[in-house]
């Protein structure tokens, strides 16, 4: 007993600490998944438990952007259907084929989202503030072959997210930054609420064909719901240049560190 209080007490910052790296950077399993290895959790039953906990940051994050998703509910119908069947597939092909066999193409993942995400950090603010309603998802009305592109884009983020998950937020981020113009605020409320909706449809298939640590999910979960508020109002404070160049800078500098433990 006094061994899972010890645990509790670690866990419970962490999840803070991740669940605002979540919502603020799309970076939560930096934080969360290597906290639940170091109390002692196997890796694949990590990445199970990490993903059960993080549905909180989701409902957290949802609470906090009532605003932002409340003007985009277009938005989110176009994405969430995609991220949520994402998850499903990325789901069962994580108990076909362990995490581990995926290990030496994540690097690559996270490099590319970015790089993508740092190209869009002098995007035009014009861009950004001359938006509608209707017009605030740059695919509609063009050439239907590039809305095709976009969609399968996030589902295989969708996917990406229910089978490993590292860096998955900033996956969706940088394809919603190159799509839409919307502010950064409102498009990471997006991402928030159709990532925790996809944990939650990759908990929902664990739960029946794997295990999860829920001891360590409550004080984990407690966390990241109260990091996953924290984050969205982090985010109407800091200017979205800043943001798009930290998060690029990190997801860089995760991917270097994925790159090595992978190859060397």
């Amino acid at each position: 007993m006094t061994e899972y209080w010890q645990h509790f007490l670690f866990l419970l910052p962490m999840g803070i600490l991740a669940g605002i790296v979540s919502t603020t950077a799309g970076l939560a399993s930096l934080v969360s998944y290597p906290a639940l290895l170091a109390v002692g959790v196997p890796p694949l039953f990590a990445n199970v438990t990490n993903t059960a906990a993080l549905v909180m940051t989701g409902l957290g994050a949802t609470v906090s952007s009532h605003k932002e998703l409340g003007e985009h509910k277009k938005e989110l119908v176009k994405i969430l259907p995609f991220t949520l069947g994402g998850s499903i597939l990325g789901a069962w092909l994580l108990l076909a084929a362990p995490a581990s066999t995926f290990e030496k193409a994540v690097p690559f993942f996270v490099l590319v989202a970015g790089l993508l995400l740092l190209s869009q950090v002098n995007k035009s603010k014009k861009a950004e503030t001359n938006l509608t309603r209707d017009d605030s998802i740059e695919n509609d009305g063009t050439h239907p072959v590039y809305r095709v592109i976009v969609s399968i884009g996030i589902l295989l983020v969708g996917m990406y997210c229910g089978y490993f998950g590292a860096a998955g937020g900033v996956l969706l981020l940088a394809i919603l930054s190159a799509t839409t113009t919307m502010p950064f605020a409102s498009y990471n409320a997006l991402k928030n609420l159709s990532l925790g909706g996809a944990n939650l449809i990759a908990t929902i298939i664990y739960i029946f064909s794997s295990h999860i640590y829920w001891g360590l999910v409550i004080p984990m979960g407690i966390g990241l719901f109260i990091g996953g508020w924290i984050g969205p109002h982090i985010v109407r404070i800091i200017p979205a240049k800043i943001l798009k160049i930290a998060i690029s800078m990190a997801a860089i500098a995760l991917a270097v560190d994925l790159f090595i433990k992978a190859y060397f």
